[in-house]
C-alpha cells in the first residue's frame, strides 16, 4: 500500500541535516604581502569570508580565485589550499604564525608586510550527519559566492555588515554572533550553487530532485532501521519493481539495496561518534537483530570494529576540543 504522500523535499532534508559540530573560527587581520598556506583537514569544510580588502585562494593546482570584499569561499573537502596578497611573500604555514586565542573555538590572527590590509573571517567546520557527509561529497573543491550579485545579496549583505560590525567591535558575546551567521552563510552558499551549478542536476544531488527515486532516498534516510527491499521501497513511491530498481541506479549509481546497507552503516558511523548509546540500541536503529550482526556488517563496511571508532572518537574529543 502506497504510504501517505506527504509533501517531500530531499534536497531540502538535506540541508537541514548540515548540523555543525567541531567549529572554529578566526578573525585574519593581514597586511601584503602576505602568503597563508593552510593544512588539510580532514572531514572538515573550511570558509573565507573576506570582510575587507581582496585575497588570492588557490587549491591544489588550479588557478588562483580572487575573492574581494563581501566574497564568501568554502573549500568542501579540507584540502589543503593557500591564501595571499600581493607578490614576493614565501608561504606561511598556519599553525606556524601566533594566534590570539578569544575563546576556546575562536581566534584573531595578525600578519603581514605592513602594507594594504585584508581582512577575513575562517573557519574550519565538521559534519557528522551521514546525509550531510553524503551531500558534502557531492560538492565540488571551491564554492565562490559574490554577495553583492548573488539573488539573495540584500540578506546576505546585512549578514557580512553585521559580522564586519562584530569582528571589528568583538563585544561581549560577539563571537557567538560571528559563528552563528558564519554557519548560516556556509548553508546559504551551498543552496547558491545547488542552484546555479549545472553539475548540481546529476549524481544523487540530481537523484534528489527526481520526485520518485529522491521520495525513496528520504524513506532510507529517515528510517535506516526499517528492513527495506526493492519492492517495498518501489510501491512507497507508486513504481513497478523492475522500473523502481532500473531508475534507482542510473540516477544514484549504485542498486537501491546497495544504497541501503551503506546508509545504515554510514548512519551508525555517525552514532557512534556523537553519543554513548549501548551497542545493542544502535544495531536495532539500523535495523540489526542482534549486536555481534550489527558488529559484523560493520567490520565488513568501515575495517574497524564499532568499539574501535567510538574510542577513536573520545580520545579525539580528549585531546582536540577545538579543530587546531
Amino acid at each position: 500500500m502506497l504510504e501517505s504522500m506527504t509533501p517531500v523535499d530531499p534536497l531540502g532534508e538535506a540541508l537541514h541535516f548540515l548540523r555543525m559540530s567541531g567549529t572554529f573560527y578566526c578573525r585574519s587581520e593581514l597586511t601584503a604581502p602576505w602568503t597563508v598556506a593552510l593544512p588539510a583537514m580532514e572531514n572538515c569544510l573550511m570558509l573565507h569570508v573576506v570582510t575587507s580588502g581582496e585575497c588570492r585562494l588557490e587549491v591544489g593546482e588550479s588557478a588562483p580565485l580572487l575573492l574581494r570584499t563581501g566574497d564568501l569561499a568554502l573549500v568542501p573537502h579540507g584540502e589543503g589550499h593557500r591564501m595571499g596578497c600581493g607578490a614576493g611573500a614565501l608561504p606561511v604555514q598556519l599553525f606556524d604564525l601566533p594566534r590570539e586565542l578569544v575563546k576556546d573555538r575562536y581566534e584573531i590572527l595578525r600578519y603581514g608586510g605592513g602594507g594594504a590590509p585584508t581582512t577575513m573571517i575562517c573557519g574550519a567546520v565538521r559534519f557528522d550527519d551521514a546525509a550531510a557527509q553524503r551531500l558534502l561529497e557531492a560538492l565540488p573543491r571551491v564554492i565562490r559566492v559574490d554577495a553583492w550579485e548573488s539573488p539573495e545579496k540584500e540578506w546576505l549583505q546585512s549578514t557580512l555588515r553585521l559580522i564586519v560590525s562584530e569582528a571589528q567591535e568583538l563585544r561581549a558575546g560577539g563571537e557567538t554572533i560571528i559563528t552563528r551567521l558564519a554557519d548560516i552563510l556556509v548553508v546559504q552558499a551551498i543552496r547558491s550553487w545547488i542552484a546555479s551549478d549545472p553539475a548540481a542536476q546529476t549524481g544523487w544531488l540530481g537523484a534528489l530532485r527526481d520526485r520518485q527515486i529522491g521520495r525513496a532516498i528520504a524513506l532510507i534516510h529517515r528510517d535506516p532501521s526499517r528492513h527495506w527491499t526493492v519492492e517495498l521501497l518501489a510501491r512507497q513511491v507508486g513504481m513497478s519493481r523492475s522500473a523502481f530498481a532500473a531508475r534507482f541506479t542510473q540516477r544514484v549509481g549504485e542498486p537501491a539495496m546497495q544504497y541501503v546497507a551503506r546508509w545504515k552503516m554510514h548512519a551508525a558511523e555517525a552514532w557512534l561518534k556523537d553519543e554513548a548509546t549501548p551497542l545493542s540500541e544502535l544495531a536495532s536503529r539500523v535495523g540489526y537483530e542482534s549486536e555481534a550482526a550489527f558488529s559484523r556488517a560493520f567490520k565488513r563496511f568501515a575495517g574497524v570494529s564499532p568499539g574501535s571508532v567510538r574510542r577513536s572518537s573520545f580520545r579525539e574529543i580528549r585531546i582536540k576540543p577545538a579543530l587546531q
